[in-house]
This record gives C-alpha cells, sequence and structure tokens, in this order.
C-alpha cells in the first residue's frame, strides 16, 4: 500500500482516470457500490467494473476522498488550476463518493456554463456562414452532454435519498441547455417515472416531474398561442361538449392549419395530465401513507384546475367576437349564457365504437375527450380510498386532500 505523499498522489491520479475511463467505456453504469476491502491485496486497480456494476474497493476512499476534495478546494480559491477535463474527472469522482456536495455540483455548472459560451460562439459563426454539417454536429455534442449530465444526476439521486443538490442541478441543465425543447422534456418525463415509482418517499422527483409539466404546459401555451396569432379564424376550445376542436373549417371549407396545431396541442396536454393523475392513482393505491404521492397529486390538479380556468377566460374573451364555425346552438339557447360547471356532458369511448350520425360529425370536427379529470372524480377517487383503506396515514391524508378540493378548489371555481 502506498505510504508517502508521493505514491498516493500517483495512486489517487490513477485511480480518478481509472473511474473515469470506466464511465466513458461503459456509460450505462446500473449500480455503484463499495468493496469492502480493508487494504490493497493485490497490485492492481481498487475500480472493479463487471456487467455494468461499478465497484470501488473501501481502502482506497480515505485515500481517494481528501486527495480530490483538497484538489477541488483549492481550484475553487484559485490556488491551483485545473483544466477542464481534469474538472469533470475530480468532479465526477467526488460525487461517486459523496453524492451530496455542493461545492463538486457548481464547479460541474461552471463548467457547463463555459462549454456553453463556446457553443455560442460557434453557433453565432454558423449563422453568418451557413454549415450544415456543423450545425448537426454542434446539436449532437449538446445531446450528448445533456445526457451524461442526467446519468450523473440519476446516479446521485440514486446513491443519496432526497439528494436536493442532484435534483437542482437536473433542472438548471434543461432550463440553460434544453429550454424549449419539447422532445427533451418528454422524455425526461418518460425517464423519471421509473424513479420515482421505487422512491415514492422522495420529494425531490416528484417536484422534477412538477417542473418538467410546468415547462411543458408553458411551451405548449406558448406555441399555442402563437398557432392562434397566425390563423385566420379563433377555434377555442368547447368545454360544454368536453370536445377539443383540432380541425377547425374556414368560410372556403377548408381547415385552418393554425387551429388544427392549437386543438393538437390541448389534446397532448390533456394527455399529459390525465397520464400524471392515474401514476398518482396507481402509487397511492399500492403504496398506501405516503404524504408525499398526496402532495403531489395536489400540485397537478391545481395545475390542471387553473389550465382550465385560463382556457375558460380565454375562450369567453372571445365568443362574442367571433364564433367558431360549424357549431350548432339548442333550440332557445341564442342570447342565453350557458354555466359551463353546471352543464357535464357523460363521458365516451370514442376509439373502436360505432358512433350515431349526430356524432360522427362532432367527432369529424374535433377529437372527443372524455371528462376525466373533474371535482367529482376526484371527490370520487378520495372515497373510494376512505371506504377501502384501512392505513390510519392513508386516511388522513385523503381526508385533508378532500378538505383542499372543498376549501380552495370549489372556492376558485365558484370565483369565475
Amino acid at each position: 500500500m502506498a505510504e508517502s505523499k508521493e505514491e498516493v498522489e500517483v495512486l489517487v491520479q490513477r485511480v480518478v482516470k481509472d473511474i473515469s475511463i470506466a464511465f466513458k467505456r461503459h456509460p450505462n453504469i446500473e449500480e455503484i457500490g463499495l468493496i469492502q476491502c480493508p487494504e490493497a491485496r493485490y497490485n492492481r486497480s481498487p475500480i472493479v467494473l463487471v456487467e455494468n456494476k461499478l465497484g470501488v474497493e473501501s481502502w482506497c476512499v480515505k485515500f481517494l476522498l481528501p486527495y480530490v476534495h483538497n484538489k477541488l478546494l483549492l481550484y475553487r480559491q484559485r490556488k491551483h488550476w485545473l483544466d477542464r477535463e481534469a474538472l469533470v474527472d475530480i468532479t465526477c469522482t467526488l460525487l461517486l463518493l459523496n453524492p451530496d456536495f455542493t461545492t463538486a455540483w457548481n464547479v460541474r455548472r461552471w463548467v457547463l456554463q463555459h462549454i456553453l459560451r463556446q457553443f455560442s460562439a460557434v453557433a453565432h459563426k454558423t449563422q453568418q456562414q451557413p454549415d450544415a454539417e456543423r450545425t448537426q454536429v454542434l446539436g449532437s455534442h449538446l445531446d450528448q452532454l445533456i445526457h451524461q449530465e442526467m446519468k450523473v444526476c440519476s446516479d446521485a439521486a440514486c446513491r443519496y435519498p432526497s439528494n436536493y443538490n442532484a435534483w437542482s442541478h437536473r433542472i438548471w441543465v434543461l432550463q440553460h441547455m434544453a429550454k424549449g425543447n419539447i422532445k427533451v422534456f418528454r422524455d425526461e418525463l418518460t425517464s423519471v417515472h421509473p424513479w420515482v415509482s421505487m422512491h415514492v418517499s422522495d420529494h425531490s422527483g416528484f417536484h422534477y416531474r412538477q417542473f418538467l409539466l410546468k415547462e411543458l404546459l408553458n411551451t405548449e401555451l406558448s406555441q399555442s398561442l402563437s398557432s392562434d396569432s397566425a390563423s385566420t379564424i379563433f377555434c377555442p376550445p368547447q368545454h360544454q361538449s368536453n370536445t377539443v376542436h383540432s380541425t377547425c373549417p374556414q368560410a372556403n371549407g377548408e381547415l385552418s392549419l393554425g387551429n388544427a396545431a392549437c386543438g393538437d396541442r390541448i389534446t397532448t396536454v390533456f394527455k399529459l395530465f390525465h397520464q400524471e393523475t392515474e401514476l398518482c392513482s396507481d402509487l397511492i393505491q399500492s403504496f398506501p401513507g405516503h404524504e408525499t404521492l398526496w402532495s403531489h397529486r395536489r400540485h397537478v390538479y391545481y395545475l390542471w384546475h387553473h389550465w382550465r380556468q385560463d382556457q375558460d377566460l380565454c375562450s369567453d374573451g372571445k365568443e362574442n367576437e367571433l364564433k367558431p364555425t360549424g357549431i350548432n346552438e339548442p333550440s332557445g339557447s341564442q342570447g342565453k349564457s350557458v354555466d359551463r360547471h353546471k352543464h357535464v356532458s357523460v363521458p365516451m369511448e370514442v376509439d373502436r365504437v360505432s358512433l350515431p350520425d349526430h356524432d360522427s360529425k362532432r367527432l369529424r370536427r374535433g377529437i372527443l375527450l372524455p371528462n376525466l379529470l373533474t371535482l367529482q372524480n376526484e371527490h370520487t377517487f378520495v372515497n373510494s380510498i376512505l371506504n377501502s383503506c384501512c392505513n390510519a396515514e392513508q386516511n388522513n391524508y385523503a381526508v385533508a386532500y378532500k378538505k383542499w378540493l372543498d376549501t380552495v378548489i370549489s372556492a376558485q371555481s365558484l370565483d369565475i
């Protein structure tokens, strides 16, 4: 075993390099852990990699952790210079041993900011002198960098419960490196699904899903507004029939592409909330007594409720100016206002079902969506939990959620 200062430094530098090489050659490492080994028995690297599982022999930790920690602090104090590659290797090793070390996350953030500035300079040159191949290479490098950071964050979150720094870094990466990229946010929402299903008490993971939902909602909404401004006729979603119009006929019988895109995006938003609510329901029923799940459901329904209110206000503001074509009012309803909150149509299954002629016409004009995310259905879900579950904590959380629905959501609905 190394004893002198020079031998320790050589040993640690080799271990840091081995860890970096292991992650580069095997990016899909599934598990990381310590191998109990009080002392070095063989003249070999203490890094063991078997079938995408990385192990670090415990004897080297007492040399490795102080070394990388001091190197990073000296760099932060501007007493020691490290290049970008060395910084990435050191922070990766430090986060492997201490996933909640704030300084390491801050240094990685600084490195990413430096890389982004370089990308921006190259992108500016590309705009002045268009080069398709260079643009493709830049996009590929950026996607690879995002994937690498997501992997580091995921590994750190698995090794340290409620790792605030790891999830905050993950949010920062998306905000600065994937802003407005719907595909990246949707992929993240899908990739985090198994993680939150296995960590039902970790609020950080569910807070990350809430961030993704907000970003997707804002992006879809902004694109819908852009489509509305570019289209010739406004075609708002008709909540009276729970129909989201994906197409809107113009005066000459053609379809407005802007309104078609708007309807598709509204349908996408509906599916996002429906899937998230289904996830909450499954986890609450499978893992009773976890406050994190009820808190997440409350946040999701609150987002949905306000989105529906925004849609109602948007529709009300334009109904008097321009009516969508192809909507037949019931007899005797002209000049009378309709209370949207008292009129709820019956949910319908539209896939692989033969509809009557009048429903077929409505279906051709728009996408008929079942009204699932309603206050009544939330009460039904809570009552089913209270009637079937014997867990005292689960019942307390269900009662608190029901009280929140009655005091907050119901009051806001009456104010519309």
